[in-house]
């Protein structure tokens, strides 16, 4: 199993932080002295992977413009003894490639993730990280679900258990059979359903290792009632017309949801108090 890159929808307009992001992406807001980016490209480089592209639109150019040397800055602290201010920065670039794919319509996460197929050879596996979840762990979360999709040759979405009464603002999965504590197969996926009609209370989170035949699903989905593309219905078509085993790994650590004012003031909190 070869996974060589890691996919970065970032491509959203960012509406629950407006008026702020009409011109900072909500990928960029503080933790810390870091912007949430920063954990996420981290994160890459701590399961292993060497490459991640940034899916993005053309207002969104600050995502890549953070990850490049800034020469004039770097030879001005270099010069002031104060270069270590840059050293999280600097060190992520020697680890990382960087590149950039542009969704210029919003038609959805799976939609965005397509528009990233050039970047994938034909037997290559696909991570992707959602940029709104940040895991904080020992292990970092994609990596789990890396090691779980090279045991199984398939694929390995993350999710990890909430209250019923929460599930609604999740994709809920429907468990086949349960291969340990951690991992079960799964049948399909049902959409923020609510409470009483949840076919378990895992709910899908933002990290997902996927097998090549993932593109050839997605091309072969249709919109959904939003007018949208999504991941889990091409999960479902893999599992359905294509004969694909998808399992679900609960994965380890704490989830923090920055994709919200409320979900980002608890990262900020929870990223204070490891000072």
């Amino acid at each position: 199993m070869k996974i060589k890159t890691v996919l970065i929808p970032a491509a959203g307009l960012g509406t629950r932080f407006l008026p702020y992001t009409m011109c900072v992406p909500k990928e960029m807001l503080p933790l810390g002295n870091k912007p949430a980016i920063h954990y996420i490209a981290e994160e890459v480089v701590n399961s292993g992977v060497e490459n991640m592209c940034l899916i993005i639109n053309k207002d969104k150019q600050l995502l890549a413009d953070y990850f490049k040397p800034h020469q004039e800055l770097e030879a001005l602290l270099q010069s002031r003894g104060k270069i270590s201010a840059l050293s999280p920065i600097i060190e992520l670039r020697s680890k990382l490639s960087i590149s950039t794919c542009e969704q210029r319509e919003p038609l959805g996460l799976g939609h965005a993730v397509l528009m990233a197929e050039k970047y994938f050879g034909a037997d290559e596996f696909i991570g992707i990280m959602l940029p709104d979840d940040i895991i904080d762990g020992e292990e970092a979360g994609l990596k789990q679900l890396i090691e779980q999709a090279r045991k199984l040759n398939a694929s390995v979405i993350a999710v990890q258990e909430v209250p019923l009464s929460a599930i609604s603002a999740y994709g809920s999965i429907i468990i086949k059979q349960v291969i340990n504590e951690d991992l079960v197969e799964i049948s399909g996926v049902i959409e923020k359903p609510a409470a009483d009609k949840a076919p378990s209370n895992l709910a899908i989170i933002g990290r997902y290792v996927f097998c090549p035949k993932l593109f050839t699903a997605l091309h072969n989905i249709k919109k959904s009632a939003s007018g949208e593309y999504q991941l889990t219905d091409a999960m479902d078509f893999m599992i359905d017309h294509m004969g694909e085993r998808v399992f679900a790994y609960t994965i380890k650590g704490k989830r923090y949801d920055t994709g919200t004012p409320t979900g980002w003031v608890d990262a900020v909190n929870g990223f204070a108090l490891k000072k």
